[in-house]
């Protein structure tokens, strides 16, 4: 049980960490195999055609696309009876995908990179226990694959953006980026690079985020000024000081210079997947709850919404969220188990961590009445069938304000009105 009077820690990465470049990559990627099935009429809100898990890795001037899926042309082609993908569609989705970025280096660059693809047809045996079977009750397809999936919300942000739900160490921590994002590209910072890292330490008193004790960031900038003097960390602090300020609620950035770190390590010129090599799929706790909610293990990015490590962390997110948008807990864990094949959860767990005002064994039963947790209701129920996911590869797949084309649409708070009601 975590103190009333305590610390804690989040980290944030930018759109141009290497990590973080490999998640757009293949979410883009996604993308478009979803909008080929729309554009096909072969796929809505109750059947999807689209199977995937792409992994990237990114490096100095190379970018690695692998893994399995199935599609239809021009995205996929017969090849004797085998379905062979189109290397040059994914390769200029990669290529837009580094360039919308913002990489445009020697050592990372949208044109110069070259591009390995090697995604290739699912395998047989995962698929049958995927596609939908006939039951008493209709279509329903299995779970994408084993493992336990968690949602949670909380009040803290609440008083700053209303309706994200979210720890308040990862809501800044990803504030803090996105402003320092939206000025290097409106040309506000335009000596900053993509690649950046964002670290937030929080002091609660009495279990409430009172401010900021440290701040870190680590970002990427150019060599020199444009009158060619040579940057220091000294002169990059300075440079985005009153950026990463503004991200802050008021009075909370820290007044010792020690306090607010910027490239601890000294001048940060060579970054990206040049610097570092990036794959998908590494930056699990930064795309959830900063490390303050348990986490199952399984990435999101590159996989279509059959797979419960994506679907199912979005449905728990769903519910929990809805409970503490209804008042019925100031904070609540969900976590859902599945089997690979089998539609049903193998559990459900609900914890309210002491701030409950509904018994958790009621919202336990009831939740999963209200909202089945089958794969196929959740891809109907959220409209995941969408080309949804690139935008959710950066800055957090929660905490973020529901969209009119079905983007985050687990962001919604429309069952806290049911939730009410049905606890009277």
């Amino acid at each position: 049980m975590r103190r009333s009077d305590h610390l804690f820690t989040s980290e944030s990465v930018s759109e141009g960490h290497p990590d973080k470049v490999c998640d757009q990559i293949s979410d883009a990627i996604l993308d478009a195999f979803m909008e080929n099935d729309v554009k096909l009429g072969i796929a809505d809100e109750s059947r999807v055609n689209t199977r995937l898990g792409c992994e990237t890795l990114c490096t100095t001037n190379k970018i690695i696309i692998a893994g399995e899926g199935r599609g239809q042309p021009p995205l996929f082609q017969k090849h004797g009876d085998k379905a062979v993908v189109n290397r040059e569609i994914i390769t200029e989705i990669a290529r837009s995908m580094v360039k919308d970025i913002g990489y445009d280096q020697d050592g990372f660059s949208y044109y110069g990179a070259d591009v390995e693809v090697l995604l290739h047809g699912q395998s047989p045996d995962i698929a049958i226990g995927v596609d939908a079977k006939k039951k008493k009750n209709g279509e329903e397809e299995g779970a994408g694959d084993q493992g336990m999936m968690f949602g949670f919300a909380c009040m803290e942000s609440e008083i700053y953006e209303k309706g994200s739900f979210m720890p308040a160490p990862i809501y800044f921590a990803h504030k803090i980026l996105k402003v320092l994002a939206e000025k290097r590209r409106s040309g506000a910072l335009f000596d900053l690079q993509p690649d950046a890292k964002s670290q937030v330490t929080i002091r609660y008193v009495d279990g409430r985020p009172v401010g900021c004790t440290k701040v870190v960031v680590s970002t990427q900038h150019n060599a020199q000024t444009r009158n060619g003097k040579k940057y220091t960390p000294g002169m990059v602090k300075e440079m985005i000081a009153d950026a990463v300020e503004s991200a802050l609620p008021e009075g909370w950035m820290p007044k010792k210079a020690s306090d607010f770190l910027v490239n601890p390590t000294g001048n940060f010129v060579i970054g990206g997947p040049d610097g570092d090599c990036g794959l998908t799929g590494r930056k699990i706790i930064v795309d959830t709850y900063g490390g303050y909610a348990p986490h199952g293990g399984g990435a999101f990015s590159g996989k279509d919404p059959t797979k419960v490590d994506r679907s199912a962390a979005y449905a728990a997110r769903y519910l929990a969220k809805n409970v503490v948008a209804a008042g019925l807990a100031e904070s609540c864990t969900i976590q859902i188990a599945y089997a690979i094949g089998v539609a049903d959860p193998m559990s459900v767990l609900v914890d309210t961590h002491g701030t409950g005002k509904v018994d958790e064994a009621k919202l336990q039963k009831l939740l999963p009445e209200l909202f089945p947790l089958r794969p196929t209701h959740i891809r109907r129920a959220l409209k995941l069938n969408r080309p949804i996911y690139r935008r959710t590869a950066t800055y957090g797949h929660f905490g973020r304000a529901p969209e009119e084309d079905g983007g985050f649409s687990w962001e919604r708070t429309d069952l806290a009105d049911v939730l009410r009601r049905s606890v009277r």
